[in-house]
């Protein structure tokens, strides 16, 4: 059995997503990437039952299995064109990853350097666009540096709140960054003039060592000592991550154990 010696920033990591997910209610959750598929299915089996989850293809899951595991029991059906449905009606939660994250809450998967002439073609905008002016929208970041966490996004892909209300209230109304969560800390964009605003580190970090891992100002409410510690998984959360949803430890390809990063 394991136990709390055992605890790893991963843990922490899926612990902090499935928070992030814990008050929507009966709602559709699209994680993009393992470590939100992890909490959000943490979730499921603990805070939020109701929540709605799929296979990521087209299936609407009733159980809640493995990571990549073959759903064994379904209960409807999503093609593609109707998660455009979903999108557009609003009763959805997508946690997408993000190449660039700014200050006022941008996010660019798009690509990297001049719009006319880019260093670097990512993904594409994808479908941020609509997920941050219809759904509420959170990030997951994997490794938290200067180059994620900038001054100004090279391309607006996903929309920040700033940027959503300019645009008026087609953008804004139901424009909602709920939370990024990164292997440093937990955020969102509720700081001054709704910018990052650092809600806590996960344990061993410091204040200081996010700042420094980031090329933009993060802002925290009070002292640098008001800034919690993540909160650790339950014993119940650690036996569903390691011997229910993730007994083959996929999750230390997005963060590594302590032993294992370079």
């Amino acid at each position: 059995m394991s136990t709390s010696t055992d605890l790893t920033t991963a843990d922490v990591c899926a612990a902090a997503i499935a928070d992030a997910f814990k008050d929507d209610g009966e709602i559709f959750a699209s994680p993009m990437g393992m470590l939100p598929m992890l909490g959000v299915r943490l979730a499921k089996l603990t805070s939020n039952p109701d929540l709605v989850i799929s296979d990521g293809e087209a299936l609407f899951l009733a159980g809640v299995p493995p990571l990549f595991a073959k759903a064994d029991k379904v209960e409807g059906w999503i093609p593609f064109r109707r998660v455009f449905d979903v999108v557009a009606y609003g009763k959805r939660h997508v946690m997408m990853g993000a190449t660039q994250i700014d200050r006022q809450g941008n996010q660019n998967i798009s690509a990297i350097g001049d719009f006319a002439q880019p260093k670097r073609q990512l993904l594409g905008s994808r479908g941020a666009p609509g997920n941050t002016v219809n759904n509420r929208t959170s990030y997951w970041v994997p490794r938290h540096s200067p180059r994620v966490f900038v001054e100004a996004v090279d391309i607006v892909s996903g929309v920040g709140p700033s940027r959503a209300a300019a645009a008026g209230p087609a953008a804004s109304r139901f424009n909602d960054i709920h939370r990024i969560v990164s292997n440093l800390g937990v955020l969102d964009v509720n700081g001054p003039e709704r910018t990052l605003r650092l809600l806590s580190v996960h344990p061993g970090v410091t204040v200081d060592e996010v700042r420094a891992a980031s090329g933009c100002e993060i802002h925290v409410d009070g002292a640098d000592s008001d800034v919690p510690e993540t909160r650790l998984p339950t014993t119940e959360e650690q036996l569903i991550i390691r011997e229910v949803l993730d007994p083959k430890g996929l999750r230390f390809k997005e963060v590594p154990r302590p032993e294992a990063a370079t």
